[in-house]
């Protein structure tokens, strides 16, 4: 028997969908009450779906007081899966609504970029393809194009590995610099001093750290707590807020550098540390679609 038709005759293990339904929104608006008039149902049947959805899981999913609900831990977890999917089958359900001649672009990039560089830059290929609708998600791990067939193109953060069956582009090359608050900053005292004085803060995520950058310039890597952060936009952001000294990309803090509310540390002292950072990646065979031609040329194009 094919693996299709295993699927096929394979039993689906989940409760009702109207029951799931019920439980989504009541416990995102932490209400029966309101649960009830968003579904346009009696309080009562809401807390009866619920019972029935209880006695499935053998477990309670909410804590029920005086005039109040609140979800417990296992009731939590469930609501935070079922609002992704939730929202994928929204959006899966707007693209069967769209006019036949739009096409649909699903981009998964890393938070940083998606927040600090392409998100402000995206109307410009919106008002250049109007056609193309953008589906944008996020997430700091790498994906296997090959594997995830619902996401079209990715922009990854930090080295990526070639793999078979897929295109791997750098997306040029960006400075990486030490870049602190002015107000940090003490003339007349060298760049090299001031850089054992301040906070070093990590980005743990960046393909250079702060021994390797240390190393580069002959300097010692002070041996002192560094505070760290997962995402460079957390990082840049620690740096404007006085903390200390982010070694991270010039590109995504363009706007903090031109609002003066960062600089480089030492600019014209310490050698300038260029190389790729950030990467496209798209399937071989879906280069020529389109959508993806569309917008890989349109990034390609902006990125220089």
């Amino acid at each position: 028997m094919s693996q299709f038709h295993l699927k096929a005759h394979r039993m689906r293990n989940f409760p009702p969908l109207a029951r799931l339904r019920t439980f989504e929104a009541a416990a995102r608006l932490q209400s029966f009450a309101l649960a009830a008039q968003e579904l346009h149902l009696t309080a009562s049947a809401i807390s009866h779906q619920i019972r029935d959805l209880e006695r499935h899981f053998g477990r309670a999913l909410f804590e029920r007081r005086h005039r109040q609900v609140q979800t417990t831990l296992e009731g939590r977890r469930l609501f935070e899966s079922l609002a992704r999917l939730f929202d994928a089958l929204e959006a899966a359900c707007a693209d069967v609504q769209l006019p036949t001649q739009d096409q649909v672009l699903s981009v998964h990039c890393a938070p940083s970029l998606a927040l600090k560089w392409l998100g402000p830059r995206l109307n410009e290929f919106l008002a250049a393809h109007p056609g193309v609708n953008i589906r944008l998600t996020t997430g700091a791990d790498a994906l296997d194009l090959r594997v995830v067939r619902e996401v079209d193109v990715e922009l990854s953060y930090g080295a990526v590995r070639e793999m078979s069956g897929l295109l791997v582009v750098p997306l040029g090359s960006e400075r990486i610099a030490p870049l602190v608050s002015p107000s940090l900053l003490v003339r007349r005292v060298p760049a090299a001093r001031q850089i054992h004085q301040l906070t070093l803060i990590d980005s743990t995520l960046s393909p250079l750290t702060w021994g390797q950058w240390f190393e580069r310039h002959g300097l010692s890597l002070p041996a002192r707590p560094r505070p760290a952060f997962d995402r460079a936009a957390m990082a840049i952001a620690a740096a404007v807020d006085g903390m200390g000294v982010a070694l991270e990309s010039t590109r995504l803090a363009a706007r903090e550098l031109e609002r003066g509310e960062l600089v480089i540390l030492g600019e014209k002292v310490f050698q300038a540390v260029v190389q790729p950072v950030h990467f496209m990646s798209v399937r071989a065979g879906d280069q020529h679609r389109p959508a993806v031609q569309a917008f890989t040329g349109w990034l390609t194009q902006t990125v220089r």
